[in-house]
């Protein structure tokens, strides 16, 4: 039998490889646990900043910020869909910055300024983005409306005047299963004046009235007669 030692990985190299990582492991292990930045397992303190006002609140680090907004302040603008950041419903904005809060840990957070789509308003009025999104029709459903316009929001702040194609990109992790894109593109053309809104000191609405593109289903009388049997059951 030869004495040369034998090419590759050998079984000792295993042992040894085990061994060192274990003994790493466990020193790892031993850091204090103030160190590592730990909270919990148990409901703990924390403070946060939303819509310009502090919320004290005593939450388990489990808690993400989306439940923490809508259970515990009660903020319910902010909508939880997916539960995974797929949606971008939950979308909120955290030191300006759009993050999906059903992602995001409370205690993450604290300190930091949070914006739900409750802060974007001002004295009991809409923002001009929010009048621009009535005024385009650009919600359907509403379940993913705040975190469209919160995003939008981000956009048009960093970007006042942005192109079609940079709306797109904005709104890429937003998703809208009514398809209100095309009024959702339309609403932030016209709040940065790249498209006049039908706006006049606040929001007017078109009258729906039948036009050559817009047919109406002929009159049925079966509809009729179980509309007026309706209304006469709600007088009686």
């Amino acid at each position: 039998m030869s004495d040369e030692p034998k090419a590759g990985f050998t079984r000792r190299d295993l042992v040894r490889g085990t061994l060192v990582g274990a003994i790493a492991a466990g020193t790892a292990a031993k850091l204090p646990a103030a160190e590592t930045g730990t909270v919990g397992p148990g409901a703990a303190p924390l403070e946060l900043k939303v819509n310009g006002a502090v919320h004290r609140l005593s939450v388990e680090p489990r808690v993400t910020l989306v439940d923490a907004l809508r259970d515990r302040i009660g903020l319910t603008g902010t909508k939880s869909v997916c539960g995974r950041g797929a949606c971008g419903s939950c979308t909120v904005l955290v030191d300006g910055m759009a993050v999906c809060s059903c992602l995001t840990l409370a205690h993450e957070v604290s300190g930091r300024s949070i914006t739900t789509i409750e802060g974007l308003a001002s004295n009991g009025r809409l923002s001009a983005l929010q009048e621009a999104f009535v005024a385009a029709d650009a919600l359907q459903c509403g379940f993913c409306t705040s975190g469209m316009v919160l995003s939008c929001k981000v956009l048009l702040d960093k970007n006042p005047k942005p192109t079609r194609p940079e709306i797109r990109a904005a709104l890429a992790g937003n998703l809208c299963r009514c398809g209100t894109y095309p009024h959702v593109l339309d609403a932030v053309e016209r709040v940065a004046g790249l498209k006049t809104a039908s706006v006049d000191g606040g929001i007017r609405l078109a009258a729906l009235q039948p036009g050559p593109h817009d047919p109406r289903l002929p009159d049925d009388a079966r509809v009729a007669a179980a509309t007026a049997e309706a209304l006469e059951a709600e007088e009686a």
